[in-house]
């Protein structure tokens, strides 16, 4: 009787790593650990106990988890971690219209809402060029208000593939957050998931999505930034979900 040859399967452990912190947040944990150092032995003790809570939570706020982007010139990935709570269409912002931009009368805008607990690194959705960065002093409304897109502290940017693909997406700062920084600038040349900047201490991103595409998440679902795929270039099948 003829052998069963099984093919070798070839594996490779993957092992669970601590998350660094981003170098922008490490003066902040700093900070706060050393008031935290002054009121433990010098001041109150109690206060202190709280404070080092405190600066535990400041560390991991600015954690910066490694993150496995999947590839494919089709996929538009994630850019922030959190809870999608809105998907609708709406008209492009101004700053990323024009020929040159997101020049469709509408877009299916995805919404990524953003707690103080969750991964507040931002991450490019698609490969391509940074086209455009605006940034746009504001309020600081509650980011989860749909008039947030239109009145809070914001950054937009508009990137494209090299297939002439146009995604665009917005930084939209919250209650408490009071900084938002990019890490790209015009001409620069990102991978999908390549960090490309930061919201401090709560906050939202939209993502724009061309035409024809429909978004492969459904509301109330969480996302991974650079790992999450929110839709595919040219496919308009919607996903539905069911919270349970």
């Amino acid at each position: 009787m003829p052998s069963l040859e099984v093919p070798d399967i070839i594996t490779t452990n993957v092992r669970w790593r601590w998350p660094s912190i981003h170098p922008e947040g490490r003066k902040f944990v700093l900070i706060s650990a050393a008031i935290a150092i002054a009121f433990l032995f010098f001041i109150w003790d109690e206060l202190g106990f709280v404070l080092v809570g405190v600066t535990i939570w400041v560390a991991a706020f600015f954690r910066d988890p490694i993150r496995t982007t999947p590839v494919g010139k089709d996929l538009i990935v994630a850019p922030a971690d959190g809870l999608v709570t809105m998907i609708t269409r709406v008209p492009p912002p101004s700053e990323l219209g024009g020929a040159d931009g997101l020049d469709a009368p509408l877009y299916t805008r995805v919404s990524i809402f953003m707690s103080v607990f969750d991964v507040h690194i931002n991450r490019a959705p698609i490969a391509g060029e940074i086209k455009r960065v605006v940034y746009i002093s504001g309020k600081f409304l509650n980011a989860d208000l749909d008039k947030a897109s239109e009145d809070n502290e914001r950054q937009h940017f508009l990137v494209q593939s090299a297939d002439g693909v146009r995604i665009g997406f917005t930084q939209i700062a919250g209650l408490v957050a009071r900084r938002i920084l990019a890490f790209a600038k015009p001409g620069d040349f990102v991978s999908a998931g390549h960090r490309i900047g930061l919201i401090r201490f709560g906050s939202r991103v939209d993502v724009f999505l061309p035409a024809g595409t429909a978004p492969t998440v459904a509301l109330g679902q969480r996302s991974i930034a650079g790992e999450t795929v929110l839709g595919r270039v040219g496919q308009d099948h919607a996903v539905t979900g069911v919270s349970q």
